[in-house]
This record gives structure tokens, C-alpha cells and sequence, in this order.
């Protein structure tokens, strides 16, 4: 099970100490887990949701927002922030994108692109209470870290050396298939026909979003594949609201 505290640990803000380095093969490894943290955070969101009902609606919403940032310990966002300022100051060079990624501070681009991404899912998860569509907390984090484990599945990994190489260069390719078909499965029993909508919402912004790396980077890198989950978790959850 070392794969999947790896993955945990990576992944969240939870108190999870590793015994040490791990191995290059564990850390591929850990990538067949993402789904499942996403599942647990699903789940959690779920029964936080349950324990908040009869809450004002705004602070409802704001509340399930605020735990899910902070399962994640905003990891992701960093990385949509990062891109966001590369994309822009890189004026479609590569190289210049790439150095951009790496500078610790954000730009407005940055500041604006994170406001309008956690706004959109507010109103949404104030559609989802108003809905009473709770499955949607569990399907859409699972969604989403599944798009991370399908990413590395299909895209080279363009920044050499580091974490995401390793994940990368050792991720078992036959057994990441099978999870990402069990995870799409998995959706559609937990929610029928909303976790069908939700799954072609996915898809259609995995592969936009992965054109759009493949075109300016070649591949993707650690703070893309953060934006894709970010991006991707913002356009299921407001398209499932809007269906």
C-alpha cells in the first residue's frame, strides 16, 4: 500500500509521514492511486456536505469550497497560477513558458484566472445544494484525478530531472489503463446519467486543454497538469449544473 500513501501524501494536506525516499517504481506506481484519493476526497465532501445541510446557502458553499481547497493544500492551484502567468509571459515561446512556470511568484493574470476558476465553482456547488445533487461531490474530484493519472498516461513529460519525471518514467501503463476504466465506471454507478454528462464533459476539456500543452510545450509538466485538474474540475462541476 506504499503507492497509495505516496499518492496521499502528494496529493493532500493530510498529516502523512512516509518511513523515507521512496523508490523510483513506487512513485510510478503512486499514480494508479490518484483516482483514489479523489474518490476520498469525494467522500468527505459528501458526508460534509450532509453534516452542513440546513446551514445559510452561502456559507454552505463556502464552506464545502473552502475544505476542498484545503484537502489539497492548494497544491493544484499553485500550479493553475503558475501556468496562467506562463501562458501569457510567454508570448508562445517554450522555453520562456517553461522559465515563467518556475518563478514562485504569481502576476494579475495569475490573481484573476484563480478568482474567476474558485467563483465559478462557488455558484456551482450553490447550484449543486439548491439541486440536491450531492453525488456530484463525490464524482468530480474522482474525475479529476483520474485526468492527472490519464495525462501522464498519454503525454510526455517535457521538464527533465524531478518528481514528475519519475512519476512519468515509471508509471505501469497497461494497469493505469484498467484504473481509468474502472474509475469511469465508477462514476456512472455512483451517479447514472449525470456521471455520464460529467464524464463527457471531461473528456471534452482533457483533450482541449492537452492540445493546447502539446502545441506551446511539447508535453506537459507539474504545474499543467495542477491547471488541468483545476480547469477540468471547474467545467464538470459548472456543467453539471447548467444541464
Amino acid at each position: 500500500m506504499l503507492p497509495f500513501w505516496i499518492a496521499l501524501q502528494f496529493l493532500s494536506s493530510l498529516p502523512i509521514r512516509l518511513p523515507g525516499m521512496p523508490a523510483p517504481q513506487e512513485l510510478g506506481r503512486s499514480l494508479l492511486f490518484y483516482p483514489l484519493v479523489g474518490l476520498l476526497f469525494g467522500v468527505i465532501l459528501w458526508a460534509l456536505n450532509g453534516l452542513l445541510l440546513g446551514a445559510p446557502l452561502l456559507l454552505h458553499a463556502a464552506l464545502l469550497l473552502t475544505v476542498w481547497v484545503l484537502l489539497s493544500g492548494a497544491l493544484h492551484l499553485d500550479g493553475l497560477a503558475d501556468s496562467a502567468d506562463a501562458w501569457l509571459g510567454g508570448f508562445g515561446d517554450r522555453e520562456r513558458t517553461l522559465t515563467i512556470m518556475k518563478d514562485p511568484r504569481s502576476g494579475p493574470i495569475a490573481v484573476v484566472t484563480l478568482v474567476l476558476v474558485l467563483l465559478l465553482k462557488f455558484t456551482a456547488l450553490l447550484a449543486l445544494i439548491e439541486q440536491q445533487h450531492s453525488v456530484w461531490l463525490i464524482i468530480v474530484p474522482l474525475i479529476g484525478r483520474s485526468a492527472m493519472l490519464g495525462l501522464f498516461l498519454t503525454t510526455p513529460y517535457v521538464r527533465a530531472g524531478g518528481l514528475g519525471q519519475a512519476l512519468a518514467d515509471h508509471l505501469p501503463r497497461s494497469a493505469g489503463k484498467q484504473v481509468l476504466a474502472v474509475s469511469a465506471l465508477a462514476c456512472v454507478l455512483i451517479a447514472g446519467f449525470s456521471g455520464v454528462w460529467a464524464l463527457v464533459l471531461a473528456g471534452g476539456m482533457f483533450v482541449w486543454l492537452r492540445q493546447v500543452m502539446l502545441r506551446r510545450l511539447g508535453g506537459t509538466t507539474g504545474d499543467t497538469a495542477g491547471a488541468l485538474l483545476e480547469l477540468l474540475e471547474m467545467a464538470v462541476l459548472v456543467g453539471l449544473a447548467l444541464a
